[in-house]
Formats: structure tokens, sequence, C-alpha cells
């Protein structure tokens, strides 16, 4: 039997390196011969650089930026094909995990140190850029990223704005003109698993926004502001459409990137799936499983396990979800996945769930393949 095994990481708690680990020892626990082909997959999130860096064999540099508030983090960023393209993830330097949960602020983050990682890879001679902008903290619109790069905000008296998505409130005017000439000559891709627009009630702040801490009002309030900067960007004569699927993704960095920079946006699911080799692996192979931290009603909107398992079906190859947790309808999974089930094996708490989780992704790979087992067993016996 050969099984693929395509996980995304499970959110603050494993890497998909690391959910491959577990689920091939899971599976040569209950069957030694099983050929096991781990793919560490992600979807414009956070690992997305890492799993296209290492799937291209490429390397890895490092450089010191601007977190959400201003402090200094490390980020790491990949360069691939002989240097020529750079592979970036925003949550590196702009991250929701890059702050404790009870200190999160949305409308006082910034995606500042997303543009000085953007320049660092132009620095290290990048021509292209592929950037993976899932797992914001921020809702700034991506202005700090473009001031990072050059441009300004700028408020009715001329002032250029400061940072943070509060600061959008006073926005009046975009200039473009002291921006990085580098970045008209650089091709760039956005690995994106998300459709949402800019603002409205799917937008950025209404959808995205309760889980970067902000409350009802604040919603309306960073949907306002990013509303304004919106009209910033028509008034300068650099777009007429707000709606564009994506633009809303990293708290409306999607709509900086795409009509500042001129970035196009991919499913960032199936960028990582082809760079990694998925679907010349898949030939043969009689099972595929895949898994995250959460799953629910966001996953069949472009998130990495409902991609996986839709090329898996594709293929003619039968799709299992191993999932940290599942939420909302558990029947409607079956749309989606051939197999689906909660790694939980009766952990009360989040704290409990997170401790024992590689245990229980062990426990429930190799109770996937004992079921299997169990059914080829039975069918024998009738033959």
């Amino acid at each position: 039997m050969k099984i693929i095994v395509a996980p995304d990481s499970y959110k603050g708690n494993m890497t998909a390196g690391e959910a491959c680990a577990a689920i091939e020892e899971g599976i040569l626990r209950a069957d030694k011969n099983v050929e096991v082909i781990k793919l560490p997959l992600a979807d414009g999130g956070e690992g997305t650089a890492k799993a296209l860096t290492e799937a291209a064999d490429g390397r890895f540099l490092e450089a010191s930026v601007k977190g959400p508030f201003g402090e200094q983090v490390t980020a790491v960023f990949g360069l691939i094909h002989g240097g020529e393209i750079a592979v970036l993830d925003l949550a590196s330097a702009s991250g929701i995990e890059l702050i404790p949960r009870e200190k999160l602020n949305p409308m006082k983050a910034t995606t500042f140190g997303t543009g000085e990682l953007v320049s660092a890879a132009l620095d290290a001679g990048a021509k292209e850029l592929v950037i993976g902008i899932g797992g914001s903290a921020t809702n700034d619109g991506g202005m700090g990223m473009l001031s990072a790069l050059g441009f300004r905000l700028l408020d009715q008296s001329g002032r250029t704005l400061g940072l943070g998505a509060e600061e959008l409130a006073h926005a009046a005017k975009f200039d473009s003109s002291n921006a990085d000439p580098r970045l008209k000559e650089t091709k760039i891709t956005v690995a994106c698993d998300v459709t949402n627009p800019l603002v409205g009630q799917k937008g950025a702040s209404a959808i995205f926004g309760p889980q970067k801490g902000a409350s009802p009002e604040m919603i309306k309030t960073l949907d306002a502001n990013l509303a304004r900067l919106g009209q910033c960007w028509i008034d300068a004569g650099l777009t007429d459409n707000l709606e564009y699927p994506g633009d809303g993704a990293a708290g409306g960095t999607g709509a900086a990137l795409r009509i500042c920079l001129g970035a196009t946006i991919e499913s960032g699911a199936m960028l990582v799936m082809k760079h990694s080799g998925f679907f010349e692996k898949i030939n043969g192979a009689d099972l595929v499983i895949t898994g995250e931290g959460m799953t629910d009603s966001q996953t069949a909107g472009g998130k990495l396990c409902s991609v996986v398992s839709r090329e898996s079906r594709k293929a003619g190859v039968p799709a299992a979800l191993l999932s940290g947790g599942l939420g909302g309808d558990p029947f409607v999974l079956f749309d989606m996945f051939d197999y689906a089930v909660s790694i939980s094996c009766g952990e009360t708490s989040l704290d409990a769930m997170i401790k024992m989780s590689r245990r229980d992704l062990v426990f429930a790979a190799e109770n996937l393949i004992r079921a299997i087992q169990l059914k080829a067993h039975k069918l024998s016996k009738k033959d």
C-alpha cells in the first residue's frame, strides 16, 4: 500500500513536518510494509516559505525586521531556483503567533516588518517574489508594508500618517513617488487561501477581525478605515475595484499587493502542492492523509486540506482527514473527505489537547490503518 501524507501545520502546535512524522509513525505501527511519502504542505500561511524552499532544494536567509508592534523579530525567507525567486511568509514578520493572545490589537498592529522582509529579499538579489500572506495579526490594509517600501499615506494637511489600522482614519492621499524602484521590475505572486474582498460583511475586518482581537465596535471602525484607504487608491488612479477575491486577505494586505505592487493572487495550497511534487507522487497511491489544527466552515473556502482532498479525488485516490478539532456540522465533511475524524482522545481543554496532540495523531493514524486492515480481512474471508 502506498500512502501520501500531506498535512498542513497544526497551528500553534505542530509544524507540517512534525505532523508528517507523527502520522508516518502511526501508519508504520499498524503496518511496516506501507510505503509512506511525506509531503509537508501549507496554503499561504505560516510554513509556506519553508515548504516551498525545501521542496525546491533552496536555501534559507534571516532578516531582522519589525514585528507587529514594532519589536525586532528574526524572520526567515527562502531563495530558490538559483536565488532568482524569494519565498516569504508574512506571518514570520507580522504574524498572529508572534503575539500573546491577550495582547492582540488589530488597531495598532502593522505589516511594516513584511515590507522590510521584501526589501531584504530584493537586497539578496531576488527578481521574483512568492509571498504567503496567511496568519497575520494585522488589519492595516498592508499600509505598513507599503510604508517600509517607500510609499506614503498622507492626511488632509499633507502629513505622513503613522503605522497601524487606527491611522487609516485620517487617510486623504496616497503617494507612490518614493517607492522602491526595484518593485517595478519584480514579479510578485501571492499565495493566498481566502477569497474575501477588502470591505463589507465578507471583508477583512468582519470575517477575520475577531480572531485578531477585534470587538464588534472595533470591526466597524476597521472596516471604515480600510474603505477610506481603498478610496485613496481609487483617487490615485491605481484601481477602480475593491471587490477582487483575496483583497481581504491578511487584513487587506492582499489588496495592497495587488493594487500597489501589481501582484497576482494564486491559491496558496495549489502553489505549494505543485512545487512539492504532489501531482507526480500521487500516481499509484492508495490513500492520501491530510490534517490541520481545526476544521470548520473556513476549510471549504480554499484551505489546504479541502484542496488536497479535492485534487486527490480527481486523481481517483480517497482522502482522509485527521484534524485536531472539528467545528460546525460534521456531516458536511463527507462532501470534502472520504474519512474525517478529530484526533482528540478525550481531552477537555485546549491546553490538554495541545499537550497530547502528537500522541493522539499517532494513535489516529494507526487506528485508520487498522480500520483499513479490518475491511481487507473481511473481504479476504469472503473470498
